[in-house]
């Protein structure tokens, strides 16, 4: 998810599912992230943004950027959360169903692997790409299953730049994912983007309230079609 959400939203490698692969990632950040799916860590001006369809946003202000940095809380109903880990790292399969991707692929450059993303903007925005390095690592804490996605900028892959599109160079994202107990998943995701550019606050708003919810649903269609998806392929 990004700042604007669903009009850049992401939502964030593992070696098992044939994603790149990095080792750029510590052991605490996989902690880190997966250490809010029981109870959110917000002190430090941390304030309720939003509460929908089952969803909380979490925003924090960054003095420096002038920008947000969000938590999201939620759960995918009916996705069981090996399937929910699977789907959200198939680039393949995301551009069949997220519409606000433009091209999407891993790509490699003087021996760095990373991932281009660019994402379509509403007119007369300019579109945003990414070059990011992300990891998946499936844990087992005790007798819980968690999967754990983490992804951030890359300064490392060269990617010449596109005329009309605007490269986001301060990118971060952790996504943590486990059973809810019954049939879904519970997801805490924690995100933060510079999208560069003037961005109209009203839409920045629109999309952090209701854009996230919509990534979910939209996530959660994603599965229940994935194994119909696999095949066909």
């Amino acid at each position: 998810m990004c700042v604007c959400a669903r009009v850049c939203v992401c939502v964030y490698v593992c070696v098992r599912t044939g994603a790149v692969m990095s080792l750029r990632f510590t052991d605490e950040d996989f902690e880190s992230a997966w250490g809010e799916l029981d109870e959110p860590h917000l002190d430090g001006g941390w304030e309720l943004f939003t509460e929908t369809m089952g969803v909380k946003i979490y925003r924090l202000f960054d003095k420096e950027t002038g920008l947000y940095e969000y938590k999201i809380f939620g759960v995918l109903a009916s996705c069981p959360a090996e399937l929910c880990a699977d789907v959200y790292m198939d680039l393949t399969y995301r551009k069949h169903w997220d519409g606000y991707v433009k091209e999407l692929h891993e790509m490699e450059s003087d021996g760095q692997k990373a991932i281009y993303w660019q994402v379509k903007y509403p007119f007369p925005l300019s579109n945003r790409d990414y070059v990011y390095m992300r990891e998946r690592r499936d844990l087992e804490v005790g007798d819980r299953k968690i999967w754990v996605i983490l992804a951030r900028s890359s300064t490392e892959t060269a990617c010449e730049e596109k005329g009309g599109v605007l490269r986001v160079k301060d990118y971060k994202q952790s996504v943590a994912m486990e059973s809810d107990g019954a049939s879904g998943t519970k997801v805490f995701m924690n995100y933060f983007d510079n999208p560069g550019g003037m961005i109209p606050t009203w839409l920045v708003n629109w999309a952090a309230k209701s854009g996230v919810p919509g990534f979910l649903t939209d996530m959660q269609k994603a599965c229940n079609n994935y194994k119909s998806y696999c095949q066909k392929k």
